[in-house]
């Protein structure tokens, strides 16, 4: 074997072991103020934020099963809620994966917890446990994710149909999803700018149940 060869063989097997070793990475971190106007003019489906372009990792995997498994793993959903209309209404957010390919209703989705108050709101989402999670073709890979601001009551929930809209709007956040390889844990500090971030007020595992995601005006 040449040396060049030799060198070439070791970069391969150098870069494949740092890929498999890999653990988490930031799907996407987006700080974002979402009016009434905004809710009303989102298109193509109201109160939606379209996380896409250049606000979604642009070195996220193609292939989510292989040489690293993220689709066994876990979603680490962590919203922050920096500002939020007086009256306490219950609101969520719900975060639908968008695939390039995909099958039956062609994405999946999960949510944030359902908060009445300004504060930080993490847990840890099996990504086998949420909505539709098997219609998408996970070793094709995520293109955009779609964030929708709902009430409590459902998947039908969506903020703008409020008659008390003023409850919900506007409102500022910033919501991170990291993803964790399976058999691995979510680590905090190598996510970017968490470091001085406000404590946590609510955490917990997510449940299973299904999130009725996620199109509608």
């Amino acid at each position: 074997m040449t040396r060049s060869r030799s060198f070439l063989t070791a970069a391969v097997f150098l870069a494949a072991c740092s890929l498999a070793q890999a653990e988490q990475f930031v799907l996407f971190d987006v700080t974002f103020t979402m009016t009434k106007a905004d809710a009303d003019n989102a298109k193509p489906s109201k109160s939606h934020y379209y996380v896409k372009g250049n606000l979604i990792n642009a070195g996220r995997p193609r292939d989510w099963t292989a040489p690293v498994d993220y689709r066994n793993g876990t979603a680490h959903v962590r919203l922050e809620v920096l500002d939020k209309p007086a009256g306490d209404a219950p609101t969520t957010w719900t975060i639908c994966y968008i695939p390039n390919k995909g099958k039956g209703n062609g994405y999946g989705c999960t949510g944030t917890q359902v908060f009445t108050k300004a504060g930080v709101y993490e847990k840890d989402v099996p990504m086998k446990s949420f909505w539709q999670n098997d219609a998408i073709i996970w070793s094709e890979g995520i293109k955009q994710m779609d964030l929708v601001i709902k009430d409590d009551s459902g998947g039908s929930g969506h903020a703008h149909k409020r008659k008390d809209h003023e409850k919900f709007f506007p409102t500022k956040v910033r919501i991170t999803v990291v993803q964790v390889s399976a058999g691995s844990k979510y680590d905090a500090a190598k996510v970017p700018g968490l470091s001085t971030a406000p404590k946590t007020v609510s955490a917990e595992v997510a449940s299973p149940e299904a999130v009725n995601c996620c199109a509608g005006n």
